[in-house]
């Protein structure tokens, strides 16, 4: 039986905090553990751990922002209050089995050279703002770090050879597959998105504390095929697809959009054949469009398999759109190439001198076999006899059975704010736009833009509910809500989210049934209030406008119902 201790700071969250404590309490006696924990909030100490106890202990846990300069040697492990109430046991089970961790080098002490990576499916917004998270966290303990980011526009400040050689620590925060060839030997730490935005100073901790030596074996093994990074899961597969998907999903949109607008609604005729209005139209939709599956299978098999499974993908994602099974095809097709390929890479056992063969001929080539087999023999009509129903039924919707539609998808933008229940809603819009089903994407983006536009609003309508910082940031958020960018927020939930986020997902809500019960269309998939304009990329741009004003006024009347004033010195700084 092991000993541990653990300080929860909660701040003004006294109720999270003592929850939390009593979770690590009982999943450290589900594990056969003993834990002390101590719980500082903004009333007090409960509990204070004596010296006794930390002298004995093996570990400590730290929770949220808390004083770790007492701990001194004390092995350490850090956590958000949100990791522990969602699963306390995964969160013991890290202080049980920190000990695995590579240790720090001898010679590194004090400050660390740390070099970094973020990285999210679309690439607009977590990608940054887990950016600024890392830096802010790095330099509140005394580190220095750089971050490249791989947004939308590809790698910015990107890392160099030497100041990976120089780095004592990688941390990587991503949603996505993450390329990590070039750390091998390092010691690297990997995380979602998500706890970089909302605790960079604790994700840096965690890093420290837990990361391990990458690609050891893999470094000193020549010529051998690629493995995959690390085991990520098949939301973080699918979204590393989406990602590659959204370039083809916007151009190609947007492209038949223009067309439209300049040779209407049939330019695709051959009656208009040779006009600038045909041709942008071949471009988006035979284009575009037509790479728009095989890119999404092809690295979702790349997330899976790394490079070995991009051909496999890919000409499943080709086969799925020739035999009808669409982008429900391509997500099948993905999946099995990169499962397939890591199968084969396993199975397959070849001399040292032939390594080089798996990679570049033995891979791809039974890969894409067996991935077009089963396409065509096994998965490939079920799958597009599927397509076919779902589009029937999303193109026969009206009334109150669309607005149910709405309903869900609007809600579910605002649940996590570009998280995955977020992520889901948006590619299920972004996705169906090549089955020319566009009403879901409609109600998704309005949807997304209600969230920061309410807030925006509420705190020049209400800024006593509101700290100056809130106040400051509601100006951020009203560009980013135009913008169609769910995550400006994010600040607002994270500070209250009892209170703020049930009223932004009934804004939200009734945006998205609005939008769907008017047959509101939208031809692409991002840009907000600024692709608005393009004539035709909006199907019933009236009705669009109204669903979101009204989602937005929606939001704002339960932010005033359920928002209380903010502390006297906080409210008269107003």
């Amino acid at each position: 039986m092991s000993n541990f201790v653990a300080v929860v700071g909660a701040g003004e969250l006294g109720t999270h905090a003592v929850l939390a404590r009593e979770a690590l309490k009982k999943a450290a006696r589900a594990l056969g553990q003993t834990i002390a924990v101590e719980v500082e909030t903004a009333d007090g100490v409960l509990d204070p751990l004596d010296a006794a106890a930390v002298g004995q202990a093996e570990a400590v846990l730290l929770v949220g922002h808390v004083d770790e300069a007492r701990f001194g040697s004390l092995r350490k492990v850090s956590a958000t209050l949100a990791e522990v109430l969602q699963d306390a046991g995964a969160v013991v089970g890290r202080l049980a089995v920190g000990a695995d961790a590579a240790p720090l080098p001898q010679a590194v002490s004090g400050a660390l050279k740390i070099v970094a990576i973020t990285s999210c499916p679309t690439g607009i917004a977590h990608t940054f703002m887990a950016a600024e998270g890392l830096q802010s966290g790095a330099a509140g303990l005394g580190h220095t770090i750089r971050v490249e980011t791989q947004g939308s526009v590809g790698a910015q400040d990107a890392l160099s050879a030497e100041e990976i050689a120089a780095a004592d620590l990688v941390v990587i925060a991503a949603d996505k597959q993450v390329e990590l060839g070039r750390f091998a030997g390092k010691r690297v730490f990997t995380s979602p998105t998500k706890p970089a935005i909302n605790d960079g100073a604790g994700l840096i901790r965690r890093a420290i504390a837990e990361a391990k030596l990458q690609g050891a074996e893999a470094a000193a093994a020549s010529d051998a095929a690629p493995q995959p990074a690390h085991k990520t899961g098949i939301y973080k597969h699918l979204m590393t697809g989406v990602s590659f998907m959204l370039p083809f999903v916007v151009a190609g949109g947007l492209l038949i959009a223009i067309a439209f607008a300049l040779g209407g609604i049939y330019v695709y005729e051959d009656q208009y054949a040779g006009t600038l209005g045909y041709v942008l139209f071949q471009i988006g939709a035979k284009g575009a469009f037509t790479l728009m599956v095989p890119a999404l299978a092809g690295y979702i098999a790349y997330s899976i398999a790394d490079r070995p499974g991009i051909a496999p993908g890919m000409t499943g994602g080709v086969i799925a759109g020739t035999i009808g099974a669409g982008f429900l095809g391509g997500i099948v097709a993905g999946f099995i190439a990169g499962y397939g390929v890591l199968l084969l890479n396993r199975w397959i056992r070849l001399p040292k001198t032939l390594q080089g063969l798996k990679p570049v001929l033995i891979l791809p080539l039974l890969g894409t076999a067996l991935t077009g087999l089963l396409m065509f023999y096994v998965v490939g009509a079920p799958t597009a006899k599927a397509l076919a129903a779902l589009t029937s039924w999303l193109q026969g919707m009206q009334g109150s059975s669309a607005a149910i539609l709405g309903l869900i998808l609007g809600g579910m933008m605002a649940v996590d704010m570009g998280g995955p229940i977020n992520k889901a809603a948006y590619v299920f819009g972004t996705t169906l736009i090549a089955s020319n089903v566009t009403e879901p994407m409609a109600a998704v983006m309005c949807a997304g833009m209600t969230p920061p536009l309410a807030l925006a609003i509420a705190t020049r309508l209400m800024p006593g509910r509101f700290t100056p910082e809130e106040r400051e940031a509601g100006n951020a958020a009203f560009v980013l809500g135009l913008a169609f960018v769910t995550e400006g927020a994010i600040p607002f939930a994270a500070r209250d989210p009892l209170r703020v986020i049930p009223s932004l997902i009934a804004g939200s809500a009734v945006a998205g049934a609005l939008c769907m019960a008017m047959g509101v269309q939208l031809r692409v998939p991002h840009g907000g209030i600024f692709v608005l304009p393009i004539p035709n990329a909006v199907g019933n741009l009236g009705g669009f406008v109204v669903a979101m004003l009204a989602g937005t006024a929606v939001s704002v009347l339960a932010l005033a119902l359920a928002k209380r004033r903010v502390a006297a010195p906080a409210a008269a700084a107003a």
